[in-house]
Parts: structure tokens; sequence; C-alpha cells
């Protein structure tokens, strides 16, 4: 079970509360009614993620213009290494994305959790604990 402490919690509960269009419009229209149970800004260690999915151990991002500034493509990238080091597939996708090529994100991130559930992780990756 994931826990937050009190200030990521409330943090993250702020950030489902005024959600990007591009945000809701992936979480109501796809995500929310996922055969597999998906989480909105989830918080994972010291960072909160737009959505993950525990068992397939898939977090999925959404990037608006601001990620293609060099501090912020550094702090992504800090991110994503944290990340995989707890064996979470890390999938971003642009605001664009969302817009011109929502049926297509939709297949990729079904693909992706489907072939991440048919793979059977080592003894070694199923007993690391997240930093919930």
């Amino acid at each position: 079970m994931l826990r937050y402490t009190k200030k990521s919690g409330l943090y993250a509960l702020g950030l489902r509360k005024n959600m990007t269009k591009e945000e809701r419009h992936l979480w109501f229209d796809f995500l929310k009614s996922y055969p597999q149970k998906f989480y909105s800004q989830r918080a994972i260690g010291q960072y909160i993620v737009d959505f993950y999915c525990a068992k397939a151990k898939l977090v999925i991002e959404l990037d608006g213009g601001g990620h293609y500034e060099l501090e912020q493509w550094q702090y992504d990238t800090e991110r994503t290494t944290f990340l995989e080091k707890y064996n979470l597939k890390v999938l971003r996708f642009t605001n664009t994305d969302i817009q011109k090529n929502f049926y297509g994100v939709c297949t990729l991130i079904d693909t992706v959790v489907k072939e991440r559930l048919q793979t059977s992780p080592s003894p070694e990756n199923r007993c690391r604990h997240l930093p919930y």
C-alpha cells in the first residue's frame, strides 16, 4: 500500500484537484476505467508522478512546455533514474501527444501494461520495496 507523508499527501491532493486539461483527458477518458488500477498524482519517494499502475510497475508522465527547459529536463532525468532503480517503467508524453494523438497514446499505454504484466520479475526485483 502506498503511504504519504502529510506534506506529500496534501501536495498530491492539490495536484489531483488541479489537473491540467490533458491530465484530465487521459485520466477520465482512459486510465480511470482501465482494467488495471491506476492512481493519479501518486507520491513515490520524494517525487509525485502523474499516473501510476502498481501492478504493471508503470509511471506515466505528461509534460507541458516547461519540460523543454534545461533545468526541468535535468530534473526529469533525475526523477526517471530514481524511479527506474525500483524497476518502474516511465512513459513520457507531451501535452501535444494527448491533444493530437490520444488514441495512439492510449494504445501504447495498453501495450506496455500488457507486456509488463506478462513478464515475471526476477526474485531480486520482486523484493525491492518502493520508497512510499
